[in-house]
């Protein structure tokens, strides 16, 4: 029988620096209020900050999808490429909230990271 495991905030984090331990930043967020729930930083990058104007990103893509009228989809991620850096704000399945990572895109291969992402997205509710 399989059970759906839940996870909070704070072990999402730790799993995604266990699994990308050269990533620069990592937060999980809640989108109604744009505060993190969880974050770690190995640069100078605020990821608490970074979290509320990450927000703003992601409300206004989902008014975008509404103004275009395009019926049944939701957010998936966002990825904002950078010269040295790869932003991915990847929604968690409830659309309640994001887990907002920051690499480098010389060090880290896209895929993997976006599957860490993906893995720890579906564990968090």
């Amino acid at each position: 029988m399989a059970y759906n495991v839940s996870i909070p905030a704070g072990q999402a984090v730790q799993n995604i620096i266990n699994d990308l331990p050269g990533l620069l930043a990592i937060a999980v967020v809640d989108i109604s209020s744009g505060m993190s729930l969880a974050s770690h930083s190995n640069s100078s990058i605020n990821p608490d900050t970074a979290a509320a104007y990450n927000t703003e990103v992601v409300k206004q893509k989902q008014k975008a999808i509404q103004a275009l009228k395009l019926q049944g989809e939701t957010i998936d991620d966002i990825l904002i490429t950078l010269n040295s850096q790869l932003h991915l704000l990847k929604i968690v399945n409830d659309g309640k909230k994001f887990i907002y990572l920051v690499v480098n895109s010389r060090d880290t291969n896209l895929a993997i990271a976006r599957e860490v992402v993906r893995a720890q997205a579906d564990l968090l509710k």
